[in-house]
């Protein structure tokens, strides 16, 4: 459910239609995005937007009840997944192989792609309620 406003109209659009359990993929610029999921391509260049800074701005206007991870960040991204895990600290958090999460983003709502370019930096996050 919407909190509040995004500056990115394409979006602050999905945040407010989303619904209890929907999924909503932040992606790094070179995950694979399946054809029939929309994109919302935020990469101006490699490394902009950070995949952190997009995170927070959707964590600031959805209430996430948990979140998916692959489990290759913790040894090939480790600094970004401990800034992750701080920023998640109170959302139950899921570790899947990369290839699952792959899968998974065929179910998403959308993929939002960042100009990130660290190995991994990705996450679906699963909307929740408020009440």
């Amino acid at each position: 459910m919407k909190k509040r406003g995004l500056l990115n109209a394409p979006l602050s659009q999905v945040v407010a239609q989303m619904g209890h359990g929907d999924l909503l993929v932040i992606a790094d610029a070179g995950l694979p995005i399946p054809p029939a999921v929309q994109r919302i391509d935020l990469a101006v260049r490699p490394g902009l937007p950070p995949f952190l800074d997009v995170l927070d701005a959707v964590l600031e206007e959805l209430h996430v009840e948990k979140a998916i991870m692959a489990v290759e960040m913790m040894d090939r991204s480790p600094t970004l997944y401990a800034a992750l895990r701080e920023r998640l600290a109170s959302i139950p958090l899921e570790h899947v192989p990369h290839e699952t999460f792959k899968a998974m983003t065929a179910t998403a709502r959308a993929v939002v792609r960042t100009g990130e370019c660290t190995p991994y930096a990705n996450v679906i996050l699963v909307s929740g309620v408020i009440f």
